[in-house]
């Protein structure tokens, strides 16, 4: 068979099976629903996914939790070159606790809490992700912006890959992307404090119009904003700094190198995540709105392009052909 028919066969076969999110790829170990959403727990093989409104949320290796997650989780990783000596993380958004997992294993020194909206997310969590309380790893059930609000306290790093269930699919909440928000995020952050921030969409075609207008909004609050989009999905990072230097990719590279050979750094892939770096702006952010509490179209922007298929690759750890994560 030519390759291309044979990737436009195994595309469609791929399609099918992320569009669904369903017992169509694996058995369904648990099922629930909460005012947030309808949750199922899907699992194949050594695979466990979690499914929001049958949208894929998060994944992980049931032999070997460190591994089955998607690559874009690994870009908040990168905030560590922008402050070398983190030791407090916040996270707006739980999901099955990927992020979380590798930033209390692979740092010691590091604490995070987490906000999460729905209870029974964390209860999902808990059960079926491998997701457990400690002294450095807390979670409160709480709407992000409100935990933001009440906890005065400065935070080295802010991440926020919180979504909700729009017209076109998974959307980012609206509150939680606004230049007030944003903001309020800065004021949480220390002097050398860094917000990293999932985005669904692309750079130039697929929901290009929400990546832009996140970009452009962070920018009228941060002095400089960074691009890094995955490889494997149609999900971008973007990290904003409340430094105003703009380092270049040298010494960026340079920095991760040193941070690996001491130690401080030792989850895998490290530099290689570093390939994605970008430091100029979306193509289209100039023209981009900036989204405030009182003009936010989140689910509109999201929706622009129509809904489809974001991923292009598999994820990491995962076997090849395996479904991928939808939003």
């Amino acid at each position: 068979m030519p390759n291309n028919a044979r990737m436009k066969r195994i595309s469609a076969t791929i399609v099918s099976a992320l569009l669904t999110c369903s017992s169509a790829f694996g058995a369904v170990i648990y099922e629930g629903t909460s005012p947030y959403h309808h949750i199922r727990v899907v699992e194949e093989r050594d695979l466990r996914t979690l499914c929001f409104d049958d949208a894929m949320e998060s994944r992980m290796s049931v032999a070997n939790t460190l591994q089955g997650h998607f690559e874009y989780t690994e870009y908040f990783h990168m905030a560590w070159l922008w402050n070398t000596q983190l030791t407090s993380v916040a996270m707006i958004g739980l999901g099955g606790g990927s992020t979380q997992r590798a930033f209390e294993y692979h740092y010691p020194n590091v604490k995070i809490e987490t906000a999460e909206i729905d209870p029974l997310v964390v209860q999902v969590a808990r059960e079926f992700f491998d997701f457990k309380e400690s002294d450095r790893q807390k979670v409160q059930v709480s709407d992000g912006r409100v935990f933001l609000r009440r906890n005065t306290a400065k935070r080295d790093l802010i991440i926020l890959d919180a979504y909700t269930q729009g017209r076109y699919g998974s959307a980012i909440p609206q509150h939680l992307a606004t230049k007030e928000f944003f903001e309020l995020v800065r004021d949480r952050l220390t002097t050398n404090g860094i917000v990293a921030y999932n985005v669904i969409g692309s750079l130039h075609d697929w929901h290009a119009e929400i990546v832009g207008a996140i970009y452009h909004t962070l920018k009228t609050v941060f002095p400089q904003v960074y691009v890094f989009p995955a490889k494997s999905s149609k999900n971008i990072v973007l990290l904003a700094t409340r430094a105003t230097i703009k380092p270049d990719v040298s010494a960026l590279r340079a920095r991760a190198i040193l941070l690996i050979q001491t130690q401080r750094i030792k989850m895998p892939g490290f530099l290689q995540r570093l390939d994605s770096f970008q430091a100029q702006a979306p193509p289209n952010a100039i023209r981009s709105p900036v989204l405030t509490d009182d003009y936010a179209p989140v689910e509109g922007l999201s929706g622009a392009g129509g809904p489809a298929n974001p991923e292009t690759e598999s994820f990491t750890n995962a076997p090849p052909g395996s479904g991928r994560r939808i939003r």
